[in-house]
C-alpha cells in the first residue's frame, strides 16, 4: 500500500525534504498517491538506508556466517556487501541461496581463494599456490558482475603462512583485470602492512584499518601513521571492519586526532562476534561516535558511501526505489567493548526504529 513518510529529521539526504510519498510498486513520487496512509516517524532521524561494507553471511556455506536477516533489517541495515565468505568454487550457493532471497540488497567481494571462508582459519583458503585459481575465479566474476563488487584478499599470517604478499599481488592482478575494487584484510604479519599499502590504488579498500595488532597496525610506527594518512588522500578507503580481533579505541581515537577518517564503518559480523563484542552496526556507529567521529561524518560512512560501492544511490528523487533507515540518537550509559578488551562508556547510543525498502515498512531495533 502507497504511504508518506513525515515528522522526521532528514540526515544524509541531501535537499533536506519534510516528506516523502512512496508508491504501491516502492517507488517514490512528487505528491502523496490517493488513499495512500501516512507513517508519522516520531521526530525521528531518516536516512538513506545504512549499508554494512564487511559481513559473513553465506550461512551453512561457511563456519563463521550468520543468516542475512541477522545482519539485516531488524538491526537497521538495508544492503550489505559479504566480503569474502565466498570463492569462485562456492559463490553460485551464496547468491542462490543467500543474495537472490534476501529483503535486503546483498553484494559481494569474491575470495580470491578458491574455498572462500569454508572452515575459517582452520583450513585457510591461502595455503599454497593450488589455493588460486586466476582463470576460473575471472569466470565467476564475469558472470556474475551484476552482484560481485569487489574482489576480497585476507593478507595477514595466519591466513598466508609464509607465502606472505603473494596472494594480495594476485588479487590485485586480479581486480585490476576486472576493473574491480580489491578489499584486503590487514592483521598479524606476514605480510607487514606498508607491503600491503605499497600495491593498492584508488578506490582500493583496507578493511581493520584502526586495528590494534602489533607489527600489523597503522599505530606501529609514524612512518605508518604518514603512509595511511598519504593514502586516504590518494582515494584508498579505510573500512572500519570491527570484528572480533580487528577493532581499538586507541587507534581509532589517535587516527581522528590526526586526521585520519574512516571512509566506512563496518562490522565484520559473524558468529564469533554477534554475541559482542560486535552485535550489529548501530553499536558499532556509537563506539566510533564515542572516539570523536560527528554524527554527519558517522552518517555518511553507513550510508552514501558503501551504498556507491554496492552501486546504490542515496536515491530521493521520484521512479526511485525507497530505502531508508529511521533511527534516534538517545542518551546512553552502556559499556562497551572492543575487540582487544578495552572498554568505553558510551554517552550515546543509536536506537534504529524502522527500515523502509520499496513499499516495505518493518520494525527495527539494536540487538543489545
Amino acid at each position: 500500500m502507497a504511504f508518506t513518510l513525515t515528522n522526521f529529521r532528514p540526515i544524509g539526504l541531501g535537499a533536506a525534504p519534510t516528506a516523502l510519498h512512496v508508491a504501491d510498486d516502492g517507488n517514490l513520487v512528487d505528491a502523496a498517491p490517493a488513499g495512500a496512509r501516512t507513517v508519522d516517524c516520531g521526530g525521528a532521524y531518516l536516512s538513506p538506508g545504512w549499508c554494512d561494507l564487511h559481513v559473513h553471511v553465506w550461512h551453512g556455506g561457511t563456519d563463521i556466517s550468520v543468516r542475512a536477516s541477522e545482519a539485516g533489517r531488524a538491526t537497521g541495515v538495508t544492503a550489505m556487501a559479504d566480503a569474502g565468505s565466498a570463492g569462485e568454487a562456492s559463490f553460485h550457493g551464496l547468491r542462490e541461496y543467500v543474495i537472490q532471497p534476501a529483503a535486503e540488497t546483498i553484494r559481494a567481494f569474491l575470495n580470491i581463494g578458491s574455498i572462500g571462508l569454508v572452515a575459517c582459519n582452520r583450513v585457510p583458503e591461502l595455503i599454497d599456490m593450488r589455493s588460486i585459481d586466476v582463470d576460473r575465479t575471472l569466470a565467476v566474476i564475469e558472470a556474475n558482475r551484476d552482484v560481485i563488487c569487489g574482489v576480497k584478499v585476507r593478507a595477514s599470517g595466519v591466513i598466508v603462512g609464509g607465502w606472505g604478499i603473494t596472494p594480495a599481488k594476485i588479487a590485485k592482478r586480479v581486480a585490476e583485470i576486472a576493473g574491480l575494487p580489491l578489499m584486503v584484510h590487514v592483521g598479524e604479519p606476514p605480510p607487514l602492512i606498508d607491503e600491503v599499502f605499497d600495491i593498492l590504488t584508488e578506490g582500493d579498500i583496507v578493511t581493520h584499518c584502526f586495528n590494534g595488532k602489533k607489527a600489523g597496525s597503522i599505530a606501529d610506527t609514524e612512518a605508518l601513521w604518514a603512509q595511511a594518512i598519504r593514502l586516504a588522500g590518494e582515494g584508498i578507503r579505510m573500512d572500519i571492519g570491527h570484528g572480533a580481533a580487528s577493532f581499538d579505541f586507541g587507534v581509532a581515537r589517535k587516527a581522528l586526532e590526526r586526521g585520519l577518517k574512516p571512509w566506512s564503518i563496518s562490522t565484520d559480523l559473524h558468529l564469533h562476534n554477534i554475541a559482542g563484542p560486535v552485535h550489529d552496526l548501530a553499536t558499532t556507529v556509537a563506539k566510533l561516535l564515542a572516539v570523536g567521529l560527528p554524527l554527519e561524518d558517522c552518517i555518511t560512512a553507513v550510508t552514501e558511501r558503501p551504498r556507491a560501492v554496492l552501486g546504490l544511490a542515496p536515491g530521493i528523487s521520484p521512479g526511485a526505489r525507497a530505502d531508508f533507515t529511521l533511527f534516534d540518537v538517545v542518551d546512553a550509559e552502556i559499556d562497551a567493548v572492543d575487540s582487544l578488551g578495552n572498554h568505553l562508556r558510551l554517552d550515546r547510543m543509536l536506537e534504529p526504529r524502522r527500515t523502509v525498502i520499496g513499499a516495505s515498512v518493518m520494525d527495527a531495533a539494536r540487538r543489545t
